[in-house]
């Protein structure tokens, strides 16, 4: 489980295809302080920490993750969301991530404001996902507050410290991100489904 708040960049240093599967090596400043077996969110993605050497780690995505998530249009060089999985006895910031990409979004608009941001994403209302306004949602592993949220679109306004500390510095119209969805929200739209 995470919180989504980014704990540091990394930076994609080597991408290797296996079969089906990609091993992405990562440079960063926790990549020391890593233990093999140990789940990290890369963009949201919650992956296993497969070697860690010096200040670098790897993690491999399966087929099922580069299917369902943007993880697999990293190129060498970008950078990467980081956050390790929540203490038990720390502070839910956030909200409640599982690290678990529901689907990916496109970034459609980029309005810079005075001192903040204003990003507008779309995504496929078929699959059944939803936002509400002032409600939760995660955007590259990013807890973030909805604001404008329309049938397969929503806004986020990001403040300067996010947009430095983050790779929404990157992001830009065109741009595919990973979004989960509120859990609490989604379990709700399951239940009323069955009435």
């Amino acid at each position: 489980m995470f919180t989504g708040i980014i704990e540091t960049l990394g930076k994609v240093q080597f991408l290797q295809s296996d079969k089906g599967n990609l091993h992405i090596t990562v440079t960063s400043q926790i990549s020391q302080e890593l233990k093999v077996d140990q789940s990290v969110a890369h963009n949201g993605v919650c992956l296993t920490v497969v070697s860690v050497s010096g200040n670098t780690h790897t993690v491999t995505a399966i087929q099922e993750t580069l299917d369902k998530s943007a993880i697999g249009k990293l190129k060498e060089g970008d950078l990467v969301n980081l956050e390790r999985c929540m203490q038990m006895n720390g502070r839910l910031d956030g909200h409640i991530v599982q690290g678990h990409v529901d689907q990916v979004a496109e970034c459609i608009e980029l309005e810079e404001m005075d001192g903040s941001w204003l990003y507008t994403f779309q995504y496929d209302p078929s699959k059944g996902n939803v936002t509400v306004e002032k409600g939760s949602v995660c955007v590259n592993g990013i807890s973030l507050t909805v604001v404008n949220s329309q049938e397969g679109r929503f806004s986020v306004a990001i403040i300067p410290y996010t947009y430095e500390h983050t790779n929404l510095q990157n992001v830009k119209p065109g741009t595919s991100v990973n979004l989960e969805f509120d859990i609490i929200g989604k379990y709700v739209a399951r239940l009323m489904g069955r009435g």
